[in-house]
């Protein structure tokens, strides 16, 4: 029999007091990284176990919400807050490519044959 998943003393809603984030440009791929900034004291709990994750290195927002174990929803407004305090740096997801002309490639690709 496997043991019962272990409860959170504090739920997770209650890490910060409010439930939109400043910054609405915050998407789940967006990629985090820490400024180096070191003065974590006026920081809260999750927001001070945020950025020493990313100490090691940029994440997107879901794999940090992921590895903290919080709501997708309350890291975007921890990482809100964050950004606005400059102990974060957010950048947009890349967007996906266009697709290329189809009659571009066809011509690129005769080329390539007429090569031989």
């Amino acid at each position: 029999m496997t043991p019962a998943p272990r409860r959170r003393l504090v739920p997770s809603f209650l890490a910060t007091d409010r439930v939109q984030p400043t910054r609405n440009t915050l998407d789940r791929l967006t990629l985090l990284s820490s400024t180096g900034v070191t003065a974590l004291d006026d920081l809260t709990h999750a927001q001070r176990r945020l950025v020493e994750l990313l100490q090691g290195g940029p994440l997107a927002l879901v794999e940090v919400a992921a590895r903290l174990v919080l709501p997708v929803s309350l890291v975007r407004v921890l990482v809100a807050d964050l950004v606005d305090s400059s102990h974060l740096h957010a950048r947009a997801p890349i967007p996906e490519a266009k697709a290329h002309d189809p009659q571009l490639l066809e011509k690129v690709l005769d080329g390539l044959r007429s090569i031989r």
